[in-house]
């Protein structure tokens, strides 16, 4: 050994004959043989004393720390001329300002730039059309828009059947305004010579996604050829008519006119929504052409009347309602002067109002009660978006239907099924869109008295299922809710051939699932419900019947009657393997029941709750049921459990999850998945039987070995749950307590090499040693520590982080310093020699394969010489009790303090080597960043009243600005706790430090 410190010895007189040679180190004079004889002696508790905050008394009458903030806002102008004048405002204000605020009021740099690029882009009359929508007559937030209906009915109502549509193909030349008027005859010949010729093509066999992209095409031709000012053509995409005399006349029918067409009836409601797509699309754009006409010279006011609209544009809307006239079919005509209703704002006071009730009666000629329920749907849809105070409409519409509902089933309706092969079940589902929406219309915000006379006159109806169905689905909920019992016994009226019953008990349910019912009357609803949605045979009937009626059994009644639905449940849907077309109506059971029973053991209890879940046999839905059992069992459960039956049947679902790992899942995935089981394992406590605790992570070891943060968890656990038992088990039990910490240490020892993340197998060697150390199982600890520093050479240079490779060296930095702060506390090992922890854990820094131009070997060079200086205190920073430290072992031994003196002196030679190289090449500011932090190092723990150490701290300071690429801000800071410091009495040796330092800039 005297012989490798001589050869140390004189390889570093070398170095600082070398040095002295050098530009970069002309003033860096050193002797590292000084360095750690002369670090200073430590005071902690002094130290911690004076870095205490100062207590002053406060009066709590004029300070708060949540006391609201003046702030004054002082804000100067200059001027950019000689002799010109400053002026200054200042403004203050009691609340604190709040940087978010602005991102609310639409003020953010973000929100104004979007509406600076956006703006001008906008056309005229879209932009006056957003202005006058943003004024327009609310209907209220209870009412449910058009816009949530359409696409479940275009979802609900499809066909296999093939379609035709007559669409207009007319010519597209346009004549110049400077056009003679030849031209200008000849070109209008040619058009109408297409008209003739082939102006009308009638497409074929169309399927159900043609004729839907078709419609679509329409529309939006509709509104490029108006965005050209093609206004000719855009009326014939609206009006498709066969005429063929005057132009003009021959622009009114061509999309409306689908709606007469029933040949395919199951079909209609969808094409009802795709055409009065394009009427709405012809409305909007004929009235902000209009509207625009009256911006000239001023725009009209929000609340315009006729009087305020000029002649041009009250003659421009009389000759579009004119051209509306002389459409000859009723429905063309009905339905295109419905999409212009509004532009009768512009002609007369009360023309919205007239029109509406004209337009009402008009559809009283509609033969075809369903072609007449869907244009009386477009009328009440335009009616309440224009003006939904006029309830009358509404009203007449409704009972006009009530009056014509017998048309339902006359011999001509039942002809065309017959033709078209539907049966009469089905035939009605079509109806319950229409009747849905205009009941909606006439009921929103109706008064009680109103209700109850059109429940009156449904009553006398009599066994008209489609429309109670219907009144059940508009009419508030608190409502039916109220007269439940009187529904039912309506319900039982109703002649099942017509409308089976269970669909009417599905739209009561529906309502008493958000109102209750009178107490005294809820045990009877169920039962009378039950007994017809437990005979209904098809499965598919019947669980869409069920699954809502789950809501209402488990919102008033207890875990008993919702077993017995449960079982009746399994009964229906079991036999045949049903259940496998019911997967998302017995999800929805599922979270109905979570919803509203917290309580897992009683929950788990239930004699067919598991059963219920058996029947989840597709794993994809298996594991998202089982999914949200964990997301409300986390959520809900308030304190650590060690039911039995809570934990086998949490245990089951759990493993669930973790058998459909795989490899193609998504890391994502398994992240999710690891989440919830981790959050099962945090709710797992068996109180101070700490063996069944560990029994219990083994078992969970097994169970959930393919999910690497549910180890890691587990890990976690039994560490903690060997603190607990040091914390618990004191006394006569010391020998069963260490033998309890042994075989949790036993547990960690074996677990972590499972792991594939060489990050997490360092952490938590490290982890598991510590808490080792602090049971007095100095072996295992030792066993730790040593199993963490063998794993060293295994780190990979890079590792990868969210899909994306990055170094590993910042991370195995941290994880070193940690592994430095432990060592203090760990002592040495009688058979392994002085240091052997240390000296091991440099010796694989030293080994390992680093980065190119890094820095981070020497970076852990450095911080090994705090961790040095302080094992050179007679007394530690932090120790273990019942620990004796080294401390305790060598009490201050010259030997030891020698040892730690020459593995200084080793490290600071491998510094010094590392920054002379560093100075060959263009590595300055590497150069300056560790000469800065070796000098905070000597600052902190090196005595500087020794001269030679004061020079070397200096020198390695001047270095560290030469190039000026020290960061000012922590060098300022720097100065000013040495300053500090100097103000003590022990410590004024350090003015003459201070006064040596300097700020250096860049060059």
């Amino acid at each position: 050994m005297k012989r490798r410190i001589r050869q140390r010895q004189s390889q570093t007189a070398e170095l600082l004959k070398s040095c002295i040679k050098r530009d970069w180190t002309k003033n860096f004079f050193i002797y590292v043989c000084v360095l750690y004889r002369h670090s200073r002696t430590r005071k902690y508790e002094s130290e911690l004393h004076m870095c205490r905050l100062e207590v002053l008394a406060v009066e709590f009458s004029e300070y708060h720390p949540l006391k609201a903030i003046t702030v004054t806002d002082s804000k100067s102008r200059r001027g950019g001329r000689k002799g010109s004048t400053s002026s200054s405002s200042s403004s203050s204000s009691s609340v604190a300002p709040d940087p978010l605020s602005s991102m609310l009021d639409g003020t953010d740099p973000l929100s104004l730039f979007a509406a600076v690029s956006e703006t001008p882009t906008l056309p005229h009359s879209i932009s006056l059309g957003r202005k006058r929508k943003e004024k327009e007559e609310e209907v209220g937030s209870d009412f449910e828009p058009w816009s949530s209906k359409r696409g479940e009915i275009l979802s609900r109502f499809t066909t296999t059947e093939k379609l035709s549509i007559n669409l207009f193909m007319g010519s597209d030349k346009t004549s110049s305004p400077s056009s003679a008027v030849s031209e200008k005859v000849r070109t209008r010949l040619e058009e109408l010579d297409d008209l003739e010729e082939g102006s009308q093509r009638e497409l074929l066999n169309l399927s159900q996604q043609d004729y839907v992209n078709r419609i679509e095409e329409l529309n939006q031709s509709l509104k490029e050829a108006w965005g050209s000012d093609q206004k000719v053509k855009a009326l014939k995409i609206v009006i498709q008519c066969r005429k063929k005399k005057i132009l003009h006349q021959n622009f009114v029918c061509q999309c409306s006119k689908l709606l007469s067409d029933t040949s395919v009836i199951q079909f209609y409601p969808s094409k009802f929504v795709l055409i009065t797509d394009i009427l709405d699309t012809f409305g909007g754009l004929v009235y902000d052409r209009i509207w625009s006409m009256c911006a000239d010279p001023h725009p009209l006011p929000e609340s315009f009347s006729a009087d305020d609209v000029n002649d041009t544009a009250k003659e421009t809307c009389l000759n579009w309602f004119f051209k509306i006239a002389s459409i000859r079919e009723l429905v063309p005509r009905l339905y295109v002067e419905a999409a212009l209703l509004k532009c009768n704002r512009f002609l007369t006071k009360s023309g919205i109002q007239e029109t509406l009730q004209r337009l009402t009666a008009m559809i009283r000629g509609i033969g075809d009660p369903l072609v007449a329920v869907y244009a009386r749907v477009y009328l009440c849809r335009v009616g309440m978006e224009v003006a939904p105070h006029l309830k009358d409409s509404l009203n007449k519409n409704f009972f006009d239907l009530l009056a014509s509902f017998r048309q339902v089933h006359g011999e001509s309706v039942q002809n065309l099924l017959v033709l078209q092969r539907v049966e009469i079940p089905i035939y009605l589902t079509l109806y319950s869109p229409a009747i849905h929406w205009i009941l909606q219309c006439v009921a929103h915000r109706a008064p009680e008295v109103l209700l109850t006379e059109m429940m009156d006159r449904c009553k006398k109806l009599g066994n008209n299922a489609l429309l109670l169905n219907s009144v059940m689905w508009a009419f508030r909920a608190e409502f039916v809710a109220t007269r439940a019992t009187d529904f039912i016994g309506m319900i039982k009226d109703c002649d099942e051939a017509g409308f089976p019953k269970h669909l009417l008990f599905a739209s009561l349910g529906r309502s008493l699932s958000v109102a209750d019912p009178p107490e005294s009357e809820r045990l009877s609803i169920l039962n009378e419900a039950w007994k017809v949605i437990t005979k209904v045979r098809s499965p598919r009937d019947y669980i869409n019947c069920a699954e809502i009626w789950v809501e209402f059994t488990c919102r008033h009644f207890t875990k008993r009657e919702v077993n017995t639905v449960l079982a009746d449940i399994i009964k229906h849907i079991t036999p045949d393997r049903a259940f496998e077309d019911a997967y998302p109506q017995l999800q929805s059971v599922i979270k109905k029941i979570l919803t509203y029973f917290h309580d897992f053991s009683g929950l788990f209890s239930m004699e067919k709750f598991l059963p219920f879940l058996d029947m989840f046999q597709k794993d994809s839905v298996r594991v998202e049921v089982c999914k949200s059992i964990m997301e409300v069992f986390i959520k809900h459960q308030q304190e650590p459990t060690r039911d039995p039956v809570i934990l086998n049947a949490l245990l089951h679902i759990c493993k669930t999850m973790h058998d459909s790992v795989n490899a193609l899942m998504l890391d994502d995935e398994k992240r999710a998945l690891s989440l919830l089981i981790n959050g099962f394992i945090r709710m797992v406590s068996f109180g101070r039987d700490f063996e069944q605790q560990l029994s219990f992570c083994v078992e969970a070891r097994a169970t959930f070995c393919n999910l690497e943060p549910v180890i890691i968890q587990l890990i976690h656990t039994v560490n903690q749950l060997a603190m607990e038992t040091r914390h618990v088990m004191k006394g006569n039990h010391s020998r069963k307590t260490a033998a309890f910490v042994r075989a949790c240490a036993a547990y960690s020892f074996i677990t972590i090499p499972s792991l594939t993340s060489i990050f997490s197998r360092l952490n938590l060697y490290l982890l598991s040693g510590q808490v080792a150390l602090a049971n007095q199982c100095l072996s295992q600890a030792d066993a730790f520590l040593k199993a963490a520093v063998s794993l060293l050479p295994e780190v990979p240079r890079t590792i990868s982080i969210e899909g994306k490779q990055r170094s590993s060296e910042p991370f195995l930095l941290d994880f070193i310093n940690n592994f430095l702060s432990t060592l203090l506390v760990v002592p040495d090992h009688p058979e392994q020699g002085v240091l052997y922890l240390v000296r091991g854990l440099l010796n694989m820094v030293q080994d390992y394969t680093w980065e190119d131009n890094s820095d981070t070997k020497i970076r852990v060079y450095i911080s090994a010489l705090p961790l040095l200086a302080a094992m050179g205190q007679e007394s530690y920073l932090y120790t273990i009790p019942k620990v004796d430290s080294n401390e305790t072992l060598y009490g201050g031994d010259p030997k030891f303090i020698a040892e730690i003196n020459k593995l200084c002196e080793t490290l600071i030679s491998q510094v010094l080597d590392h920054l002379k190289g560093l100075g060959r090449d263009e590595g300055v500011r590497r150069q300056g960043s560790l000469a800065f932090s070796l000098s905070g190092c000597l600052l902190a723990h090196g005595d500087l009243r020794n001269n030679k150490l004061n020079q070397l701290v200096v020198n390695l300071w001047n270095l560290s600005h030469k190039h000026g690429f020290c960061d000012t801000r922590t060098s300022v800071r720097t100065l000013e706790y040495i300053k500090h410091q100097a103000q003590q009495a022990d410590m004024s040796h350090l003015s003459d430090v201070t006064a040596r330092l300097s700020l250096q800039s860049r060059a």
